[in-house]
């Protein structure tokens, strides 16, 4: 059996919004291009905790890690020389709702590309359509890339939000409730499209729904007032759970 390599490493996690913890303790190993789920009622730290991973965190005003640490590829992103655009770039992230920019499909997957001065025309033409390739969107709009991005259906602004995320070729996508103001068609898209792009990604998804994790993910986290109750593959935990909190989430008993 081949062992998986680790892609982050978290070691003892505390975080806190001011006086206010939200993070206990937490540890996990997230291996590379798996699938991995955050599950949890709301307010447990599942978006807080993926935040952490390329530190969108730090804009918010005394936010601070407490504790511990968070190594991507066995570095550690908290050091104080760390490139805070180079670990955004490695890390893309998609949020819960979808936001393409106000221009065209063309120049919404360009525009980090240009902003890092790749600007050659030739080169930018063929990673916009290898990116819209990836976030299987390209024959959709292939006609119409100089159109405006808000043309498009909410699926199809969101699969292009994940095609500008990936057009830098990060290492890592984070996923936060991507398919939440999705209809269940255009949801069934993206997580048809995340079994293919974890060939080539990392991927941690938060999510609400229960179906869709077990439909889509590796490995699930189940997380409660900021805690890791348990931590393993997405049929043992569902199927098996070994902690009653778990076994009492995944069965509707609260949440």
């Amino acid at each position: 059996m081949v062992k998986t390599s680790t892609a982050i490493q978290i070691n003892n996690l505390s975080f806190a919004y001011g006086a206010k913890q939200v993070l206990h303790d937490v540890s996990l190993e997230i291996p590379a291009r798996q699938v991995t789920a955050f599950i949890g009622p709301s307010g447990c730290g599942k978006s807080t905790l993926l935040r952490c991973f390329n530190r969108i965190n730090d804009r918010i005003p005394g936010a601070k890690l407490t504790a511990g640490s968070i190594l991507v590829h066995d570095i550690d992103i908290n050091r104080t020389d760390i490139d805070l655009q180079e670990l955004r770039r490695r890390i893309g992230m998609v949020f819960q709702k979808y936001n393409p920019f106000a221009k065209s499909i063309y120049d919404n997957v360009a525009f980090s590309l240009r902003a890092a001065g790749r600007t050659k025309r030739s080169v930018l033409d063929g990673i916009v359509e290898n990116a819209l390739k990836n976030a299987a969107l390209w024959d959709e709009v292939k006609s119409r890339l100089h159109a405006s991005a808000f043309g498009l259906s909410g699926g199809q602004q969101q699969r292009l939000c994940i095609a500008r995320a990936i057009a830098n070729q990060p290492e890592i996508l984070l996923m936060d409730e991507p398919c939440a103001a999705l209809d269940p068609l255009a949801t069934l898209k993206i997580e048809e499209l995340l079994s293919e792009l974890k060939k080539q990604y990392t991927i941690i998804i938060v999510t609400h729904n229960l179906a869709q994790a077990t439909r889509c993910s590796d490995n699930t986290a189940f997380m409660y007032l900021g805690k890791v109750i348990e931590y393993g593959s997405t049929m043992q935990l569902f199927e098996n759970p070994k902690e009653p909190q778990t076994e009492a989430y995944v069965t509707g008993k609260f949440g």
